[in-house]
């Protein structure tokens, strides 16, 4: 009986250790919590101008705002780049002093744009369409 008792006491033992061991994955996680995350959304992306129709509905619709703001046309506004970022909370990396936002992480999106010399980023994430964000915090 005590043999039983102490082989169910290893086992035990056996089966908290393996539950409390980590990964190199977690770790590159537990890091890219801390600041935003992000990658490359599709390789070459950005070498073409953005009037070429083939854009995703979500880069269209930051390149027809930055179009409409700086009064040119959408042909005249290039994607530089895009990011699939995880954003810290929920001002999406462009946090205004003295607003409160959610405390959780938000998956979402950073697209450069450029035009006339000069380049813009918008954020999206969760279900917010893409902002132009002129103070990005992260």
């Amino acid at each position: 009986m005590r043999c039983t008792r102490d082989l169910v006491g290893l086992l035990l033992v056996t089966v908290l250790a393996c539950g409390c061991g980590t990964s190199s994955d977690s770790d590159d996680e537990e890091e890219g919590m801390s600041d935003a995350t992000s990658g490359p959304r599709s390789p070459g992306q950005g070498s073409s101008p953005s009037g070429s129709g083939t854009l995703p509905p979500e880069q269209q619709e930051a390149v027809d705002d930055l179009a409409e703001r700086q009064g040119i046309a959408a042909d005249d506004v290039e994607v530089v780049r895009v990011q699939d970022v995880t954003w810290r909370d929920g001002s999406l990396g462009c946090a205004e002093p003295g607003r409160m936002y959610t405390q959780a992480l938000v998956e979402g999106r950073r697209i450069v744009l450029a035009a006339g010399g000069a380049e813009f980023e918008y954020h999206s994430g969760g279900s917010r369409a893409p902002f132009l964000c002129e103070n990005p915090t992260q």
